[in-house]
């Protein structure tokens, strides 16, 4: 009969794992392949630690060497598991049909976010047919107070939740338009709730503006947020009609099948 584990051995595994899982999100964050002594000093951990650690990664096949041996990078096994989550998303599912129809409506870049801790993770996006392309991608995440779909789902959450996520963020600069203090993000979010959507105006990348709003889940809770995002330069005359009404549109009908999906009805994280 196999023993169930002490307080202690769930304690060291618990940190163990947390230290993999931050070492593989440096790497899958990183625009370049990171060497043990980058990843020490991104991670704050003994170099000792970080190659035990690397070590068991490799093994796995969750992080390769690249070609000269000297530093490391996402791994097959690691791009299969997130393939695989990515195909059997029923929010994805869901939701493809609608987001296709508001891309070609706006012809306008179209994602989908979900909440993962303090941050928006884009588990789809479907490319406007101009020649122009954002640097965003499935699988990468945005800040919540620089971002459309941030700012779209922490407006509809609880009062406390929404207080206790806002004062905890570390409010980063990422353009001369960011966010960059508690007060100024919660008066924005509360334009939001008044109006029902959200901007980034060249908050999180230069010379793109959003426009997000929320898929509530069945309970009415937020559960992810859609942005439709432009380039500024070329922005619709009339961006309520171009954007906004379509994109109000397309969260309601998402929410709607949410509701009437067995698979989801019951689900407080959806994705």
């Amino acid at each position: 009969m196999t023993q169930p584990l002490s307080g202690t051995a769930k304690a060291t595994g618990t940190a163990a794992f947390s230290k993999f899982i931050h070492l593989l999100q440096l790497v899958a964050d990183s625009t370049e392949p990171l060497t043990i002594p980058q990843l020490a000093q991104l991670s704050g951990y003994p170099r000792s630690t970080v190659y035990r650690s690397v070590g068991g990664l490799v093994a796995e096949g969750l992080l390769v060497e690249t070609l000269n041996g000297e530093a490391y990078q996402l791994g097959p096994r690691l791009i299969q598991l997130a393939s695989r989550s990515w195909d059997r998303s029923e929010l994805r599912l869901v939701s493809v049909q609608a987001l296709q129809a508001l891309r070609d409506i706006t012809n306008e870049t179209v994602h989908l976010a979900v909440p993962s801790g303090d941050r928006m993770v884009y588990i789809e996006k479907l490319e406007s047919t101009s020649a122009v392309r954002m640097a965003s991608y499935i699988g990468s995440s945005v800040s919540m107070h620089s971002s459309s779909v941030g700012k779209a789902y922490l407006a509809a959450l609880g009062e406390a939740e929404r207080q206790d996520i806002i004062g905890s963020l570390s409010y980063a600069r990422y353009t001369d338009n960011t966010v960059l203090t508690a007060e100024q993000l919660s008066a924005q979010v509360r334009q939001v709730q008044q109006r029902g959507w959200s901007v980034d105006d060249e908050e999180n990348e230069e010379g793109i503006y959003c426009f997000g709003a929320v898929i509530l889940g069945a309970r009415q809770q937020p559960v992810a947020a859609i942005s439709v995002s432009t380039l500024r330069f070329r922005q619709a005359e009339d961006p309520i009609k171009a954007y906004v009404e379509p994109l109000l549109e397309t969260c309601k009908k998402i929410s709607q099948r949410i509701v009437q999906s067995p698979a989801l009805v019951d689900s407080t994280h959806i994705w």
